[in-house]
């Protein structure tokens, strides 16, 4: 792992945790998402949200908090009737709004009697080109015939080269759903040059394989030959697949592993709406966390539907007594 990365898993006393759902909080404070950038929108809208959002996970224990440019592509800003360097400074803005938070927070916690927490990464999202075109190829990793690695790149190249210079801790490529985008990243990210440490993490609907249906083993033989990427792992993925998907990732990489599921619950695309978690042994989201820290990953926190109160309830587990000490990195 890369120095800073190292580190907050070791200040962490082993496992690091991530932030939860950003689009699921922006809802509960009052923001409008439904709009094509999704919770980018804010940006564009309500930036203080975004910002208290950030707070409310550092709040809860957050190592790691991940910005609000998942689906801050600079195509959907022009198709917004922005011109190119509105368009770069948002997805800028959208760094500088996590590190002004964690700057803050860590500040008032310095204060403190008692300092509690660990001083947080932040990590500059990265969606997936099916998150930008909102058509579900997100979930099935299937962008048709016509596009190559190279027209991947090109689509990536510089939100990476605009984000990679804000200033951020970590770059986070998400839910990525198909080995070609995977390679496309790795290769981009040493055509650039980026010196920032990243993480690529893949989605699954299946627990054994990527959403497009490619195997996980496909992937990691390209991206542990690459000393950019940090960290490998899964996101917003059902909760029940994740210990097995850590289990066969550890086999196959020895690069550190996150995985930030989602909250269990399953959307339903016709009605317009979440329906109640599927039942995965009676266990708490919590408990769960427990288990794949056990299992070998050494980041853990959520992703859609998850909350500050669910990331509060996995610092405590994964901390215990070991939580919340300040300290400087």
């Amino acid at each position: 792992m890369a120095g800073a990365v190292e580190e907050i898993v070791r200040r962490a006393g082993g496992c690091a945790v991530i932030d939860g759902g950003f689009a699921t909080q922006l809802e509960a404070l009052g923001a409008d998402i439904n709009d094509p950038l999704w919770s980018a929108a804010c940006l564009i809208t309500k930036p203080h949200l975004i910002k208290e959002v950030h707070m409310q996970y550092l709040e809860a224990g957050a190592d790691v908090i991940i910005s609000s440019s998942y689906q801050a592509t600079i195509p959907g800003f022009l198709a917004r009737g922005m011109l190119l360097e509105e368009a770069e400074g948002l997805l800028r803005r959208s760094i500088e709004l996590a590190l002004e938070a964690r700057d803050e927070f860590w500040k008032s916690t310095l204060r403190k009697s008692k300092p509690a927490y660990n001083r947080a990464l932040v990590a500059a999202s990265i969606g997936s080109y099916g998150a930008y075109l909102a058509d579900g190829s997100e979930y099935s990793g299937s962008y048709g015939e016509d596009i190559t690695t190279e027209k991947l790149k090109d689509f990536h190249r510089r939100r990476l080269q605009v984000l990679a210079s804000a200033g951020p801790d970590l770059i986070a490529f998400e839910a990525i759903p198909n080995k070609m985008e995977a390679q496309a990243l790795v290769e981009l990210l040493e055509e650039e040059n980026i010196q920032v440490p990243s993480w690529i993490c893949f989605s699954s609907v299946d627990g054994k394989n990527l959403c497009s249906g490619e195997s996980f083993a496909e992937c990691l033989q390209f991206l542990n030959a690459s000393d950019k990427v940090a960290v490998v792992g899964v996101n917003c993925t059902p909760p029940q697949f994740i210990e097995g998907i850590i289990r066969e990732l550890k086999k196959q990489t020895k690069k550190a592993i996150a995985v930030y599921p989602n909250s269990g619950e399953v959307w339903d695309g016709r009605a317009k709406r979440w329906l109640p978690a599927e039942c995965f042994g009676h266990k708490s989201f919590d408990a769960l966390a427990k288990r794949w820290q056990e299992a070998g990953a050494s980041f853990v926190g959520g992703c859609c539907r998850t909350t500050p109160s669910t990331i509060r309830a996995v610092s405590k587990v994964l901390k215990g007594k070991t939580a919340y000490s300040a300290t400087q990195i």
